[in-house]
C-alpha cells in the first residue's frame, strides 16, 4: 500500500535543499573542528604540554551551543518572526472573518493557531529531555565500540543507522516506505560501504591488530547499537514535532542542550572522573580541560569556531527533520564522509599539507561512493523535481516505478486541493 502522509507531501525543494547544504557545510566544518581540536596541544593544570584530546568535553560543548535554541525560541515568540514551525497567527482574528467562496468555511489555521504559538505546556519541557539521553547514550556506546576498532570500520557501520530510521519510521510512525524509497535506502547504505571499503584499503597498518577477535566483535555490536538509538533520537525527534501539541524546532534544539549539558556535568563527567585513565589519573579530567582552554588561545579560538559550527549543524538537521523527514536526517549524516573527504584534499592542496588528506588510487573508490550516495538520494526523493525517476531506463536496470510515482502525484493533487479548500 501506500506510504503515510509524510512520505507523500513533504518533497524536497529548493527551501528544503537550501537546508540540507547548509546542514552538510556547519556539519563538515564541525568534524573538522573536531579533528583538528583533538590533535591540538595546550599547557595543563600542571604546567606542561598535553594534547587536548577531550571527547567528552566536545560533546558537552555540543550540548551547551544547543542551549542557544532557547534564546531563539522566545526571540521568535516574542518579536513574532517568521521561522519555520511556529504559527504567530491569533485564532481571534480568524473567527471574525466570514466564510466566502475564496475561504474555506473552517480556516486553514483552526487546527494549528494552538500549534508552537507558545502554549506550550510544561511537560514538553521535560518530554524533551529523552532525545538528550539518546544521544548521550548513543555517543557512549559508539566511543566504546570504537576502542575495538578501526575508524574506517566505525564509520562504516554508521552508516547503518539510515536503515534503522526507515524501519522505526515503517513500524512506529506508520510512514511505510514505497519500494524505490527502500532502493534509495538500501544505496545510501552500499555508499558508505564504499566510503569504508577505501579506508580499509587505503591503511597501511592495522591500528587494532592486538585486539582479539570477540573484541572486536563487541566493538562492532556497540557500534551497531549506537547507530540504532542514534536511530531513536531522530524519529523521536520526528515524532515530537508533529504531535498535536508539537515542539517547536527551536525548542527541541534548545531544551535537548539543556538536559544534556546537565547530564552531562551530573553524570557523564563524575563518571569520567572516577574512571581509571591517562588524563591525570581519570578518563578525562574536567578541571584539566579548563586549565588547557584558559592557558591556550589557539584552543579558545577553535573551540570558538566548534561552538558556532555545532550549533549551526543541530539547528539546520533538526530544520531537515522537520522540513523532510528523519530519513533524510540519516541521510544527511552518509553525506557528511564524502564532504569531510572533499574539504580534507582542498586543505591539503590549497592550503597546508600537514592538515588534509591527499588523493590516492584508492579514492576512485570513494569517489564512486559519492556517485552511489547522490544517485540512491536522487532515487529516494522522486517523483519531486530533481530526483530520478526508475521507468525502465538503461540506468533503471530494468526496474520500473511508475505506478507508485503515479500514486504519490494523485495523492499530493488531492492532499493540495483539501488543503486548499
Amino acid at each position: 500500500m501506500a506510504s503515510g502522509d509524510t512520505a507523500i507531501t513533504k518533497k524536497c525543494g529548493c527551501t528544503e535543499i537550501t537546508i540540507f547544504l547548509l546542514a552538510l557545510i556547519f556539519g563538515t566544518a564541525c568534524s573538522i573542528c573536531s579533528k583538528v581540536m583533538m590533535d591540538m596541544h595546550g599547557i595543563g593544570m600542571t604546567g606542561e604540554t598535553e594534547q587536548f584530546s577531550k571527547p567528552i568535553f566536545q560533546t558537552f560543548g555540543m550540548f551547551v551551543g544547543m542551549t542557544f535554541g532557547v534564546v531563539m525560541h522566545w526571540s521568535v515568540l516574542y518579536f513574532r518572526v517568521p521561522f519555520p514551525g511556529y504559527n504567530h497567527a491569533s485564532p481571534s482574528t480568524n473567527s471574525k472573518d466570514h466564510p466566502t467562496e475564496s475561504t474555506s468555511l473552517v480556516p486553514k489555521d483552526a487546527n494549528s493557531d494552538s500549534k508552537n504559538s507558545g502554549q506550550i505546556p510544561l511537560s514538553m519541557y521535560f518530554y524533551l529531555a529523552i532525545p538528550s539521553v539518546f544521544d548521550l547514550a548513543a555517543t557512549a556506546l559508539c566511543m566504546l565500540g570504537l576502542r575495538y576498532l578501526d575508524v574506517s570500520i566505525y564509520q562504516l557501520l554508521r552508516g547503518s543507522g539510515v536503515v534503522f530510521v526507515a524501519l522505526m519510521k515503517d513500524r512506529f510512525l506508520g510512514d511505510r516506505l514505497y519500494k524505490f524509497q527502500w532502493l534509495g535506502v538500501v544505496l545510501n547504505v552500499v555508499s558508505v560501504i564504499l566510503v569504508g571499503v577505501t579506508a580499509i584499503l587505503a591503511s597501511s597498518t592495522k591500528t587494532h591488530a592486538d585486539v582479539a577477535q570477540a573484541d572486536v566483535i563487541w566493538g562492532i555490536v556497540l557500534v551497531l547499537a549506537g547507530a540504532f538509538v542514534q536511530a531513536l533520537q531522530y524519529v523521536f525527534e520526528e515524532k515530537v514535532m508533529s504531535m498535536d501539541i508539537p515542539a517547536p524546532p527551536l525548542l527541541l534544539i534548545g531544551m535537548e542542550g539543556v538536559w544534556g549539558s546537565v547530564l552531562c556535568l551530573l553524570v557523564v563527567y563524575p563518571l569520567a572522573y572516577y574512571l581509571p585513565g591517562d588524563d591525570h589519573g581519570s578518563y578525562e579530567h574536567f578541571g584539566n580541560t579548563m586549565a588547557m582552554i584558559l592557558n591556550t588561545k589557539s584552543i579558545q579560538i577553535m573551540f570558538g569556531v566548534y561552538f558556532v559550527a555545532i550549533f549551526g549543524y543541530n539547528l539546520f538537521a533538526v530544520l531537515v527533520t522537520f522540513l523532510l523527514n528523519s530519513i533524510w536526517h540519516a541521510i544527511l549524516d552518509n553525506f557528511r564522509p564524502i564532504t569531510i573527504w572533499l574539504a580534507d584534499m582542498f586543505i591539503f592542496y590549497f592550503i597546508n599539507e600537514a592538515f588534509g588528506e591527499a588523493w590516492i588510487k584508492e579514492s576512485w573508490l570513494q569517489l564512486l561512493g559519492m556517485a552511489v550516495l547522490l544517485y540512491g538520494t536522487s532515487i529516494y526523493n522522486a517523483p519531486h523535481p530533481g530526483s530520478v525517476w526508475l521507468q525502465g531506463e538503461w540506468y533503471s536496470l530494468g526496474l520500473d516505478f511508475s505506478d507508485e510515482y503515479h500514486e504519490i502525484e494523485e495523492s499530493t493533487r488531492e492532499s493540495e486541493i483539501d488543503a486548499e479548500w
